[in-house]
């Protein structure tokens, strides 16, 4: 693993044809929500070549980044981002640096206001108390709904090392 597309793809998956999620959302590509709750696959009929869905992840984590820098609604998200950045090894990236990914990877699956529910988590990461970060995720829904990802993921947090998938 060396950075967030490898994560993304290892943890999102990959398909190249609509499916439905398991919350019944119309779905393709790395997790990308394509229809509203319980539409039929019939409406989306089409296969997503590989490289237009690694464009495609590329501009949502763009976006995804640019909201958290300039948004006031994800200020504390900003914080804890930036906290992380601190302790990145010079010359590396957002994308790159294993905490930071965790955090993208929460904002990717959650999205922005989902991680912007996890203040004590984003309190501990501002604090730079990685293990009660760590901690505090195993302790939310998210870690209930989705248990493997939630334990690597503070595992990789808490460490501050790529997990070894």
């Amino acid at each position: 693993m060396t950075d967030i597309y490898d994560l993304l793809a290892v943890e999102e998956g990959w398909r190249d044809k609509p499916y439905i999620d398991s919350r019944g959302y119309p779905t393709v590509g790395f997790g990308f929500l394509i229809g509203p709750k319980g539409a039929a696959l019939s409406n989306y009929r089409f296969t997503l070549p590989r490289t237009a869905g690694e464009v495609w992840m590329r501009c949502i984590l763009d976006d995804m980044v640019l909201q958290i820098d300039t948004k006031p609604a994800y200020k504390q998200i900003r914080q804890a981002l930036n906290k992380l950045r601190s302790f990145a090894p010079s010359g590396s990236s957002d994308y790159s640096d294993p905490r930071i990914c965790v955090l993208l990877s929460m904002c990717y699956q959650m999205g922005l206001d989902g991680v912007a529910k996890f203040q004590n988590t984003l309190d501990f990461i501002i604090a730079g108390n990685f293990t009660k970060a760590a901690v505090n995720m195993l302790a939310s829904l998210w870690a209930k709904q989705t248990p493997n990802r939630a334990n690597r993921h503070a595992d990789q947090m808490r460490s501050g090392q790529w997990y070894a998938y």
